[in-house]
Parts: structure tokens; C-alpha cells; sequence
């Protein structure tokens, strides 16, 4: 058996402990605890707004599901997907597959290993499972940044543009169902 397999095996057997989550990320499962108010606070405020501002398109937005990429498990904080899910269920039943899913979004946590599993780990999964748009929201970033991630190059594991905004700001999805979405203030609060 290899690596890949004996960790979906691993994963699919676990026993996750209420207040954590387990995804596959690169070569090893990892375990995190689920945040506090201020993290829950930010990813209510955007599952609330792109609910309105998907509303009637076909897709809506989902938080903390599994979404399924050959072997792998990644659970978003918010993620966006089609209302219809037939085609894009895991055939195991774990998850959405990574190709329905049009966005996804973290908020970064504060410790070391957090912020490398978002900013960095993460960053590579999503744009090897070619989702077209990851966002990150980061307090702890300089008074606090919306990041912008389009154009996946699943091949090297990278996205062709950032577009980095600074809390105040505005910043603005550029494609797909959620295209034209604006997360500001009203999501991110002001300057930290």
C-alpha cells in the first residue's frame, strides 16, 4: 500500500474528537482544533454574505464540509459549491470533490503552525485540486490583509495571481459563481 492510501485509511478510521477536524494535507493527516468567537465571528459573516450574494445562481456556500481531491481531505472554513451536489459527491460518501468547488476561504489562526498550514500547505492543496479562487482572511497580517488567490496551476501547486488587500479595503472575487463578491469591513471589521 502506499503513502496515499495508507492515509485515507488512517483518515477514514479516525475518531475525531468534538472541537477538531482531520484533514489530508500533503503527505500526513492532520488534526486542528476548530477556532475561537473571533474566527467563528468572521466565517458567520461570510457564509451570511455570500449566501446573499449567490442567492438564485445555482451555487451556495457550505463551511467546515470535506472536499474530496483524489486521496486527500481539506476542510475550508467556507467554501462555495454548486446547490446540486449529484455529480459532485465523493463516491465514498466523505465529501464534495474538489472539482465542484468554486471558492474557498480561510481564516487564518495565530499560531505558527496554523498560519503555515493556511498560508502555506493549504495554499499548495487548493491549487493542486485546481479550485479557482482561495481567499484568506488574516488578522495577524500586518493590521490584517484579504488575500486573493485565481488561476491554479495544479502542476506546480500555485495560483498565478494574488491580489493582497489591507482591512479598510475592499476586496473583490474575480470569477466563477461568486465573481463580483466583495469582502470588506462588514466581514473583516476594521484594521486590527
Amino acid at each position: 500500500m502506499d503513502l496515499a492510501r495508507a492515509l485515507w485509511q488512517v483518515w477514514k478510521a479516525m475518531d475525531v474528537p468534538e472541537g477538531f477536524r482531520a484533514e489530508i494535507i500533503g503527505e500526513a493527516v492532520e488534526l486542528s482544533p476548530t477556532e475561537g468567537v473571533r474566527h467563528f465571528t468572521v466565517n458567520r459573516r461570510l457564509y451570511g454574505s455570500l449566501l446573499d450574494h449567490l442567492g438564485g445562481t445555482g451555487h451556495g456556500p457550505a463551511s467546515a464540509g470535506n472536499v474530496i481531491h483524489g486521496l486527500k481531505v481539506l476542510v475550508p472554513d467556507v467554501f462555495v459549491a454548486p446547490d446540486d451536489l449529484t455529480e459532485f459527491w465523493d463516491p465514498d460518501g466523505f465529501g464534495v470533490l474538489a472539482s465542484g468547488v468554486a471558492l474557498v476561504a480561510e481564516t487564518v489562526s495565530p499560531s505558527s503552525e496554523s498560519r503555515k498550514r493556511d498560508l502555506v500547505r493549504k495554499h499548495r492543496a487548493y491549487a493542486t485540486a485546481g479550485i479557482p479562487v482561495y481567499v484568506i482572511i488574516d488578522d495577524f497580517d500586518d493590521g490584517g490583509s484579504v488575500t486573493v488567490l485565481s488561476g491554479p496551476d495544479p502542476a506546480r501547486g500555485s495560483y498565478a495571481s494574488s491580489v493582497r488587500t489591507p482591512y479598510g479595503e475592499e476586496a473583490i472575487v474575480p470569477e466563477g459563481p461568486a465573481k463580483g463578491f466583495v469582502i470588506g469591513p462588514d466581514v473583516t471589521g476594521g484594521p486590527r
